[in-house]
Parts: structure tokens; C-alpha cells; sequence
């Protein structure tokens, strides 16, 4: 363990970004604390992008003018303090998702999830990492249960699987199930086969059951199991006393239409610059409220889940000037907005510049109108950190949750090199930035993939995955957010959101 330094903030970093517009048998493996032994293959890692030999020496120049913090620079507003970072350990592959239960925190990475003891969030302890390759591991955790999203094709379901062409009919892909009974040694328990793997995944609790729907896009007519149009998702069925019986009860298509490609998103050339909706990249539920938003590649889309096994679409809508991809979705408290991301460049490129510009790669604030069936998103206005970042920084929205405060609008994000935004959204035609933390570039000279995959709020700290430097723990002292402290939640799947003052007001 160690934990980093906390320096400088510089002011001049903090501007506004400027206006012009881009070109755009199962078999699990416990590892041991010590060297790492498992390493991601191929298909299973980030391809690092180039930068210009003048956007590096820009980077340069910025970083000795304190405009930019310098290569691993530890910067934050004065309302965060930074309490400790754990690096990795056995599994080196890319750190991806985060989710919570009682005193435990459960982090994705593509080699598999390591779980981590938080009872006291000032020294988190490793108390199980299961080596399990099969990007993104995007992870859940319900009751006895661990979920996790294999979306690289692999050789088979197994743990011990290598990667294998999606052009092959025996290639696997889908959704793996391990049961946490004893919580320093995981048992994989079952696997279920999705069409075109699982990217993302998302929890729908019952009592006697969870269902989970599975978000997964790009068709290929080479691909046996991922034929188009595939314009819907998978939704399985996994009864909590018997996991291994998990099965697909109903692929709802969301997006009826004529042709090849559904009814979504045609994509260029008719929408330049935006992704065709072959799918769904990710969906949020308020189960309490029987509602969900999906962002699904090239549309947003508000639908009702009152049968959990057949959803309908209530709305859907699309930006086709400054949404390239629309990545994922937030409910606020009252179930009144929604907070979409857009993000351009897939995640490794550098889009918080000038260049850029405010509107692109950024969140797009929506607010829901009406009732019941006639409900529909309203767009308020867009947000993005503003604070520019290096070309060598792959920076845009990404995973966040909500801060619970009663009658405000509040919320942590992700942004890769970005770093952690705290923003406020309670007026949805004006948010604002409120806080932050970040590194300075993983290097000056070239892109290297990193930073905050996911930023989320868990009583009264804020988590964070960051891809390369390791698990961080951050804590917010601020009067705007202190009312959040209040709140002890039993757990946390961020894309499950709690009714956090109904069901764990203490």
C-alpha cells in the first residue's frame, strides 16, 4: 500500500474550454499477494493512441508552466483530500469497474476482480483477487453473487480460456456468475452465453431472483453468435439459491424497424461523426420506480421494467451535433432528469481541449416531462470539467454516481485522465464543477491509456478505479455534500440506483 502525496493546485488550469469544433469446466484461479503472474492477452487490452511530435512538445511546455500538473502529479480542489491509493497486484490488466456490499468493494479488471476489505476506507485491505481474463469483467455484486461481463471472445467459459477469433463458432462470450458464501474464496458457479458477449451488465433485484440485463452492440455477419440487426438486449434469469440454472428468459428488441439495422441510430453517412445503434452500451434502473434509461450507442432512450422480463421503450432521442456515443445514463433522486455521457474517441482519446470544445465528449442533461407512457426527455444543457487536459491525456465522461443530498442535484465522474469531477446539476440549465482530484498525464510525450475508469460515492467516501495507478479512496468535506454522510447504504451497484432515502436513511 501506499498513499501519494497531496500537491499544488493550479489555478491556471481552471478556465473555460473554448468553442471551437473537432475533427473528429469452470475453473478459477486465487492469486496470492506478490508478483503478478497473469497479464492480459491481446484482445484484452487498450491500444494506446499517437500524438503529434507538436502536441508533445505543447504537453511539455504546459506541464513547465504550471498550466498542466506534471507526469503523475497529484492536483485537487482545496474541498478533497486524497487518503490513500492501492496499486495492483496480481492482476495487472486494466482496472475497470467498481461495486460495493456491506464492507467490501469489488473492482473489475480485465484479468479478472479483486475485492477489497473497507472497514476503514483510510486502509483498504485485499482479501481475495480472482484471476478470471475476459475484458471488461464489467462487475455486480447481489446478495452471494458476483456478476461478470466477458466481452472479448475467448476459447471457452472458463477462467483458464484463451482468446479466440468471434468468427469461430465455439468462441464464447457472456455473462459469468461466482458465488461470495465465503468471501476470501470466490467460487465460479455458472456462465450463460449472450449474443454478442456482455459489455456491460446491469442488476434487476427480486426477491427470489435477480435478473440482469445484458448491454452488448457491433454485429458482424462473420460472427456466429453476434449476428445483426441486434437491436436489443439479453435479459437472464438467475434464481439466488440455485445460480447454476441462470438462463435467457427474452431478448426485448428496443429498437423495431425495417431493414438490416433496426429501427436506432442509421449512424454516418446520414448522422456524421455518430455511432450506429447496433445495441445497448450500457443502462441504468431505479427498480423502485420501474424505470430505466439506456444509452445505447446512438440513441438515449427512458424505458418502463414493471415486468422485468419484457421492458418498453417509452422515449427515445438522439444528438446527432455533439453525441459521437452515448455511453451511459444517470438518474437524479426524483427521477425527474437524466444524465447522459457522450464518449467520443471510445475512451482513449484526448478530448477535454479547445479543440474539442465545451459540448462534445461530455455529459447532456435531460429532464423528463410528463407522466406514465407520455413521458419524454427534454434536453437542458451539457457538461464537461473545465479544466483543459495534455493531448497526451485520453480524457471524456465516463462512470459516475450520484451524491445523496435531499433537494440537490449532486454527483461524482469519472474522466479518465481527467481525473474525479464533483459536479452540480440541481438547476439542469446551469451545472457546475464543485470539486475535483486528478494526476498529471501519464506521459508528456505520448498517449498512454489511464486514469479514472469509475468515480463513485459510498457512505461518505468517494471510490475510484483508476486503469493503470490502482484503487484510490478520496474523501469530500464540503457543506454541500457533508448532508451525504448521513446516508449507510448495504451496498452498491451504481447502475442498480437505490432510492437512498426511502430504503437507507438511518
Amino acid at each position: 500500500m501506499t498513499s501519494l502525496r497531496i500537491t499544488r493546485t493550479p489555478r491556471a488550469r481552471i478556465r473555460g474550454l473554448g468553442v471551437a469544433t473537432a475533427a473528429a469446466g469452470l475453473l478459477v484461479s486465487l492469486l496470492a499477494a506478490g508478483p503478478a503472474t497473469a497479464t492480459p492477452d491481446p484482445g484484452d487490452s487498450s491500444a494506446p493512441g499517437s500524438v503529434s511530435a507538436q502536441q508533445a512538445a505543447e504537453a511539455r511546455s504546459a506541464i513547465q508552466s504550471g498550466e498542466i500538473p506534471g507526469v503523475d502529479e497529484i492536483v485537487h480542489s482545496k474541498n478533497i483530500e486524497h487518503l490513500v491509493n492501492i496499486p495492483k497486484d496480481a492482476l495487472s490488466g486494466t482496472n475497470s469497474d467498481l461495486a460495493f456490499q456491506g464492507k467490501y468493494a469489488f473492482a473489475g479488471n480485465y484479468d479478472g476482480f479483486r475485492i477489497f476489505d473497507i472497514s476503514n476506507p483510510r486502509a483498504p485491505r485485499t482479501v481475495a483477487q480472482v484471476l478470471c481474463p475476459g475484458s471488461q469483467n464489467d462487475i455486480s455484486v447481489s446478495g452471494n453473487l458476483v456478476f461478470l461481463s466477458t466481452d472479448s471472445s475467448r476459447s471457452d467459459n472458463s477462467c483458464a480460456s484463451t482468446t479466440q477469433p468471434a468468427t469461430e463458432k465455439s468462441s464464447w462470450e457472456g455473462m459469468k456468475i461466482f458465488d461470495i458464501s465465503d468471501i476470501t474464496n470466490p467460487r465460479y458457479v455458472a456462465a450463460v452465453e449472450t449474443s454478442c458477449g456482455s459489455h456491460t451488465h446491469t442488476l434487476v433485484p427480486k426477491r427470489k431472483d435477480v435478473y440482469v440485463y445484458v448491454s452488448s452492440y457491433s454485429p458482424n455477419v462473420a460472427f456466429p453468435d453476434c449476428q445483426p440487426p441486434h437491436d436489443g438486449i439479453s435479459v437472464i434469469k438467475v434464481p439466488r439459491k440455485a445460480p447454476e440454472k441462470a438462463t435467457i428468459v427474452n431478448f426485448p428488441v428496443l429498437f423495431p424497424g425495417e431493414g438490416p439495422d433496426g429501427g436506432g441510430n442509421p449512424g454516418g453517412p446520414t448522422n456524421p461523426g455518430v455511432s450506429k445503434t447496433t445495441g445497448c452500451h450500457d443502462i441504468t434502473v431505479l427498480p423502485g420506480k420501474d424505470l430505466a434509461a439506456g444509452a445505447c450507442m446512438g440513441d438515449g432512450i427512458l424505458f418502463d421494467i414493471a415486468d422485468p422480463e419484457n421492458p418498453k421503450v417509452i422515449d427515445q432521442v438522439q444528438d446527432n451535433v455533439n453525441f459521437a456515443f452515448w455511453h451511459s445514463a444517470t438518474f437524479n433522486q426524483r427521477a425527474d432528469k437524466v444524465v447522459f455521457t457522450d464518449e467520443l474517441g471510445g475512451g482513449g482519446a484526448a478530448t477535454c481541449n479547445a479543440v474539442v470544445g465545451p459540448n462534445r465528449g461530455a455529459d447532456g442533461i435531460y429532464d423528463i416531462v410528463g407522466k406514465g407512457k407520455k413521458r419524454k426527455l427534454v434536453f437542458r444543457s451539457y457538461f464537461k470539467i473545465p479544466r483543459h487536459q495534455a493531448d497526451t491525456e485520453n480524457c471524456v465522461a465516463h462512470n459516475g454516481s450520484l451524491i445523496p443530498v435531499k433537494g440537490k442535484d449532486l454527483m461524482v465522474q469519472a474522466w479518465y485522465q481527467g481525473g474525479v469531477s464533483v459536479w452540480d446539476f440541481t438547476d439542469s440549465a446551469k451545472p457546475k464543477e464543485i470539486a475535483y482530484f486528478e494526476r498529471g498525464p501519464l506521459s508528456a510525450t505520448t498517449m498512454s491509456t489511464g486514469g479514472a475508469w469509475s468515480a463513485y460515492y459510498y457512505n461518505g467516501y468517494i471510490y475510484s478505479n483508476d486503469i493503470a495507478k490502482g484503487f484510490d479512496v478520496l474523501k469530500i468535506s464540503d457543506p454541500r455534500t457533508d448532508p451525504a454522510k448521513r446516508i449507510r447504504m448495504d451496498g452498491l451497484n451504481v447502475q442498480t440506483q437505490p432510492d437512498y432515502f426511502d430504503d437507507f436513511d438511518r
